[in-house]
């Protein structure tokens, strides 16, 4: 295995169905990464199993549909990697709207994970890493140690991933701890309810004819890393107060916060494992004067509320709307927003905070799954609306 940055043990796991060389990761890094199910890791330690519920039950007043997307870049020229990777490896279907890019070999793929979906354009030419855990649910995590085993026993399918940062640590038969081709950490996840996690009577990404499903079921949790000075609780505010989510009180911790994104996934904030001198940096700004907002070319989320005007008015109250001169799709204001079915923002700021400092910056798109005139937004993955 290639070495990492990481802390960890070598050790050889075997089993009646499968042997894996795998890295024993520091658990630490993963803490309060998913919601309530079977099992579940709190600051390093695994909690008492406890029944999982939709977060809709105890939080009915959220006022967010789903965190549909997650958009960051990959490395120019390695599709090979991006494909051994995303569907070879961790089984997302390729979506059909960036098909032919796939032929091309180059430009952004979308990759899918239920009604859930990775955007990956090319970087600058280098890839982002992002500083978090992006956390997915699959029926059944077997098949991906197989794969694993065919990697180390050099399957050409996953040639691309050799010399890069790619591993894979195991837990227990429930939950892998997966590095990408450049350094993105994922927790993978066994379902105890595959048909409730796919969700596919809610939603559902296309598929292109003759492909299966994804076999991830879900991007349940989104744990991002912040400073240990960071206002976890001014965080809470920020959502609860511009897009109506609400901190799920029984999943936070003294450092951490869960946020609620929509029925069945979470926003999380967590100190950052490394300890409170660890730079973390989720924005990547650059500078052009014939723009009023300087251009984003970090990572960002792109979520659905039940009210886009009203998150739109409660983001200008507080100053934080933003237009990213990346993207084709600007809205300059309200109107211009309900007219593209969406807007940005990216500095998380307190409602209390008379100073308005910023807290953390992290682009959001904000979507409507509705249009002017009341029907479904085309990108809009839920079935109703």
């Amino acid at each position: 295995l290639k070495s990492s940055n990481k802390s960890c043990t070598m050790k050889y796991l075997l089993s009646a169905a499968v042997s894996v060389s795998v890295c024993v990761y520091n658990t630490q890094a993963f803490s309060n990464i998913h919601a309530n199910r079977s099992s579940r890791i709190v600051d390093g330690s695994v909690a008492a199993p406890s029944k999982w519920q939709l977060h809709a039950e105890s939080n009915p007043s959220c006022e967010v549909l789903l965190m549909d997307h997650f958009n960051i870049n990959h490395e120019k020229g390695r599709h090979d990697a991006l494909r051994a990777f995303y569907f070879d490896f961790l089984g997302c279907a390729i979506d059909p709207r960036k098909q032919e890019n796939i032929e091309k070999g180059s430009k952004t793929l979308w990759m899918n994970c239920g009604m859930h979906q990775f955007h990956l354009p090319e970087g600058k030419p280098d890839a982002q890493v992002f500083d978090g855990v992006i956390t997915l649910i699959h029926e059944d995590l077997s098949a991906l140690m197989e794969r694993y085993n065919d990697y180390l026993d050099g399957d050409e399918k996953f040639a691309p991933l050799k010399e890069t940062e790619f591993m894979v640590g195991v837990l227990d038969d429930s939950l892998l701890m997966v590095t990408d081709p450049w350094g993105t950490e994922f927790n993978l996840m066994s379902s105890d309810d595959p048909e409730e996690d796919r969700a596919s009577d809610v939603g559902a990404q296309p598929l292109i004819e003759g492909h299966k499903p994804s076999e991830g079921l879900k991007l349940e949790d989104l744990t991002v890393y912040v400073p240990h000075d960071a206002n976890l609780e001014g965080i809470g505010r920020f959502y609860q107060h511009v897009l109506g989510a609400p901190a799920i009180e029984e999943l936070g911790s003294e450092s951490s916060i869960s946020i609620s994104m929509g029925e069945r996934q979470t926003l999380t904030f967590q100190y950052h494992p490394d300890g409170p001198d660890t730079l973390v940096n989720h924005h990547d700004f650059s500078y052009d004067e014939q723009d009023e907002f300087p251009s984003n070319h970090g990572p960002h989320i792109s979520l659905y509320v039940t009210d886009l005007a009203k998150a739109y008015q409660s983001a200008a109250k507080l100053g934080v709307t933003y237009v990213n001169p990346r993207f084709k799709r600007r809205a300059y204001s309200e109107e211009e927003a309900l007219d593209q079915c969406m807007f940005r923002l990216i500095e998380i700021i307190d409602p209390l905070d008379e100073n308005k400092e910023v807290i953390l910056y992290l682009e959001h798109e904000v979507r409507s799954a509705k249009t002017r005139d009341g029907k479904k937004y085309k990108s809009c993955p839920l079935n109703e609306v």
